[in-house]
Formats: structure tokens, sequence, C-alpha cells
């Protein structure tokens, strides 16, 4: 009688590993019908990118490290906590802001824009969180004391490219001579040396820029007619349920005073002479 056959520990050894392969197999299939804990985790706490750009203190600038830093810094970061995601700064030329978002570079805007109807074609608004006017930072050399004064042939105008500014100068200043320039530093240059009759900003800039260069220039921070406005978070369109949480959260910030603290820490030395000269501060907003 044959002895019976006896399978090798080689041949052991390989079912062993396709039964294992299979577990694992299965498993996994198991493990993909649907999103693991882990993995909806990961998505709830996916970067808020807000973009802006640093370049208007105290509002959105950078300290000596560079790292970003100000009001808006302060309120995106806020933004952040109340959403539970970590916050992504995005340093942004000014005229790149809304592509930022239409492309989806960004979440968020958040950049001391002011809420125009143009704007409106192409991004959604939060609620307002902040108010200006545009003021005028006045050559010592010019003749010229207000706005209408600057609709004059001979008068130079300066602005900075995409604002509100730009906007209202090529409007209404049609006798003037708008020289457009792409920072703050080349319009406040300008009113400097001579060469321009003022620049058209908002009026903490406009104070800044006067207040280093007293000699210079003069300081009209009562609001240009027609141009105060609201400035908001700004969105790509159709991002409903982003605009919603970013309305909820300036409406809590502003409840507990978060706000009143901003203007406080940063723009404490400046809210006098508003005050001073009836010019409504930045965060006095009744919704």
């Amino acid at each position: 009688m044959k002895p019976k056959h006896r399978m090798s520990n080689l041949s052991w050894v390989g079912l062993l590993t396709l039964a294992t392969l299979a577990l694992v197999f299965l498993m996994s299939c198991s493990a993909g019908d649907k999103p693991s804990q882990d993995s909806e985790s990961r998505t709830a706490a996916k970067p808020l990118v807000v973009a802006m750009e640093l370049q208007f203190p105290p509002f959105e600038m950078t300290d000596e490290q560079g790292t970003p830093r100000g009001i808006s810094v302060e309120m995106a970061k806020a933004l952040g906590e109340f959403l539970g995601r970590p916050v992504e700064i995005q340093n942004t030329a000014w005229v790149g802001l809304i592509p930022s978002l239409q492309s989806g570079g960004a979440d968020v805007v958040i950049s001391s824009m002011t809420v125009t109807e143009e704007r409106r074609q192409v991004v959604d608004f939060s609620i307002p969180y902040a108010q200006s006017g545009l003021t005028l930072l006045l050559s010592a050399q010019s003749p010229a004391q207000n706005f209408s004064d600057l609709n004059k042939p001979g008068r130079v105008v300066a602005v900075k490219s995409g604002t509100t500014g730009a906007i209202v100068a090529q409007e209404k200043l049609l006798q003037a001579d708008i020289r457009i320039f792409e920072d703050v530093a080349a319009c406040v240059l300008e009113v400097v040396q001579g060469k321009a009759d003022a620049f058209i900003y908002d009026a903490l800039t406009v104070y800044e820029s006067h207040k280093n260069n007293p000699a210079t220039t003069r300081l009209n921070i009562q609001s240009i007619p027609d141009t105060f406005g609201y400035w908001a978070a700004a969105l790509k369109k159709g991002n409903d349920t982003l605009l919603a949480q970013v309305n909820d959260f300036i409406r809590e910030y502003r409840s507990q005073g978060g706000f009143e603290r901003l203007g406080d820490e940063y723009l404490g030395s400046v809210k006098a002479v508003f005050e001073e000269q009836d010019v409504p501060f930045f965060f006095d907003i009744q919704e």
C-alpha cells in the first residue's frame, strides 16, 4: 500500500499567504465602502485660505520677520477658530484678489475691500464689518483744499490701481490729470515731492501719510461726497454655505466686542482724531 501523499511545508506557506492576502483585500474593500472617521476629520480641518494685500497697516501688514499681522489678520484667525479650520494667509497683490477667488486659489478675501456694484457683479460680499470714506492727502504746494478744487486743468491726482479712489477720480475729475500707480507708497511720494496735488485714499492711510510727512503734505479726512462705503469679506459667487458662516461670525464677533478690541489695539491714537473732526470711526456700524 502506497503511503498517503503529505503536502510540503512550502505548499502550506503558499496557502497561508493566499489566505492572508484575501483577508486584506476583503477588509480594504469593506473599508472603502464609506469614508473613515479620520478622512472626515481631515476634510473638516481643510485650511481656510484668506487672501489679502499685506501693504495696508495696521489692517494688513507684516512684522520685521515677514509674519502677517494686523486687524484683518486677527479677524481671519478668529474666523478660522469660529469655523474650526486652520487659516492660511495668502499675500496677494490688490489687482489679483478677486481673480484669486474666481480661480479657487482663495476661499475668502479680507483686505479692507469696499463693496461696490461693479464688484458685486463678480463676487459675493458678506455683511459689512467696517466703514470708510475716501479722503485727500494734499500737497503743501497745491492751492487745492477739497475734492472739487481738483477738477481743473493742470491739477494732478495720484491714485492706486484698482481702488475705489481710482474709479471716483476717473469718473468725476474729468479735467484733471489722473496718474495711476501700483502701490500706496508711490502715490504718497508724488504728493510729498509736489508732483501731484492730491492722493485719494481712505482716511487712515491719508492720516498716517500726513503724520509721516507733516512739512510737505496737508490733511483733509472729511469724506469726499458720495464715497462713504462699507468694507466686507468677498467670496466666490455661489459659495452660499461659507458666506452664511462668515456672516454669522461677523455678527458674533461684533456682539462680543471683537472689533472694538481691535480698534483699541491698533487704532487707539487715530480714533481721537476721527472724533475731533466728526468722521465716523471704522467699526461704528449698526446692523
